[in-house]
């Protein structure tokens, strides 16, 4: 059970805390995993305590899956306090204090999210420490981590005038996903997979994150910011820090930070002829865009990891708006054996290689294709799959959502899924020959998959989506 924390909510009337802080909050609470909880919002909207208290009421029935009177709603509402923005410092320090007086003990300890524009971050860090809320406290901060290596090195420099790294917890909610987590169970734990985890056995590996919403609501901050520096530095390259790590000498945050900051240290410069840009059609005519705009709104590329056991293995990356469908998968593909033994015709090798899939939906699924002999005379071999998904088991109900798990793991000081700036300073280092001399930003359609001139980027293998069969559904027969 974590110490008594007094959470101090900035930006507490956005879209995020409404969505998904306020009722992530309510749900620890619920839970008991954070149950010893004052909460603190503010922002710049004329508010005080009573209708803070309705906002968050509201938020949480149209967003927290319980309805307009959800479970321990009373006893949570009583820890929600306002801390006015117009009232400056004063107002915040004055109101965390009397939160935190409720506690009745100086064993305390504050967690700061900021939940605020990039440009109001360092003004935030500044005013918790002219409140004098620095000691015993930690903050999470929300993407983007700088825009290059520069500014994430000007970034840093001032938060740790401030904070110190241990104190920072900059989130990925990628990494809050319990099908993230799985990868680390699911390699070190099982012997099966482990010893084939390298480039002896495995072709190439994609992570592919194709989104359907467009950019109608971010089109000012996506225009200074794009596919690449959004999605890829602060999301996609982090889940394949997960996926080629080694095995760290124990499960706990400083042994994995370490192991994933390695694999950016092995990584490959990022070179412009391995990336695809792209920029769906119509995004030039949202308000607020350039009508002659060069941000793409797709990125696709290749990388490699230069080491020992990965050496030589390509990593495809996919991300974009307004494509086909949206998904989240890791596909892991093996190599494929020599064929010479099957007669012409079988069917082997007709459906590509076989793949291990994680699927990072908030439904985790994952599934294991094969080819396997079709019943009957002769050799005649069908593509299967074995399938695994959380809702189908008995821990369906104990999952958390990513953020609040993440909220959770700063509340203990728990960095596993949380960037460094070591970290976020060298993927900033290695995309600069792409962001120095970016490739053309080729259209797409609304609807589709990307470019075209992704196939040629991964020939001569194939995207994984999308996917040759369909996810089984256990409650239709046969399926």
């Amino acid at each position: 059970m974590p110490t008594p924390t007094t959470v101090v909510l900035f930006g507490a009337t956005g879209d995020l805390a409404q969505r998904k802080l306020l009722p992530g909050l309510l749900h620890l609470f619920q839970s008991g995993l954070l149950n010893e909880v004052q909460i603190v919002g503010t922002s710049l909207d004329d508010l005080d305590r009573d209708s803070f208290v309705e906002f968050a009421r509201t938020a949480i029935a149209e967003y927290g899956g319980e309805g307009p009177d959800p479970e321990g709603w009373d006893e949570f509402s009583k820890r929600l306090r306002w801390a006015p923005g117009a009232g400056g410092v004063d107002a915040l320090r004055s109101t965390v204090a009397e939160a935190e007086a409720e506690f009745g003990t100086d064993e305390l300890r504050r967690l700061h999210y900021l939940s605020v524009p990039p440009k109001a971050a360092l003004p935030v860090v500044h005013m918790l420490r002219d409140a004098g809320l620095v000691e015993h406290s930690r903050i999470i901060m929300e993407k983007p981590f700088g825009t290059d290596l520069a500014s994430a090195q000007k970034l840093n420099g001032e938060l740790h005038q401030v904070f110190d790294e241990e104190q920072i917890f900059r989130i990925d909610h990628f990494l809050g996903k319990e099908a993230a987590q799985n990868i680390l169970a699911f390699r070190f734990a099982n012997g099966l997979f482990e010893p084939i985890w390298h480039r002896n056995h495995i072709s190439h590996v994609q992570i592919d994150v194709p989104e359907e919403l467009g950019l109608a609501q971010r089109a000012n901050f996506y225009e200074a910011t794009g596919a690449y520096r959004d999605m890829v530095v602060t999301h996609l390259f982090q889940v394949l820090a997960f996926t080629a790590m080694e095995p760290p000498t124990a499960l706990e945050p400083r042994a994995i930070s370490e192991e994933k900051n390695k694999v950016f240290r092995s990584m490959l410069p990022i070179e412009p002829h391995d990336v695809v840009r792209g920029q769906y059609i119509g995004y030039r005519d949202i308000e607020g865009v350039a009508h002659d705009s060069e941000t793409e709104t797709f990125i696709a590329l290749k990388c490699y990891v230069d080491n020992w056991r990965w050496a030589g293995v390509p990593f495809y990356l996919r991300t974009g708006k307004r494509m086909a469908e949206g998904a989240r998968i890791i596909s892991i593909a093996f190599r494929e054996p020599p064929r010479s033994m099957f007669p012409p015709g079988s069917g082997v090798g007709d459906n590509g290689p076989d793949h291990l899939t994680f699927d990072l939906a908030d439904q985790s699924k994952m599934s294991l294709s094969f080819y396997g002999k079709r019943p009957g005379p002769g050799m005649r071999l069908d593509k299967l799959s074995m399938q695994f998904a959380m809702h189908e088991t008995g821990w369906a109900g104990a999952v958390l959502e990513a953020y609040e798990r993440l909220i959770y793991d700063a509340a203990r000081g728990d960095r596993t899924l949380f960037t460094s700036a070591e970290g976020i300073e060298r993927l900033w280092e290695l995309s600069s020959p792409l962001l120095e001399n970016p490739p053309v930003v080729r259209p797409y359609g609304q609807g589709s998959w990307g470019p075209n001139r992704i196939h040629q980027l991964i020939a001569p293998h194939l995207w994984r989506l999308p996917f040759e069969r369909t996810w089984r559904d256990p409650n239709i027969i046969g399926a």
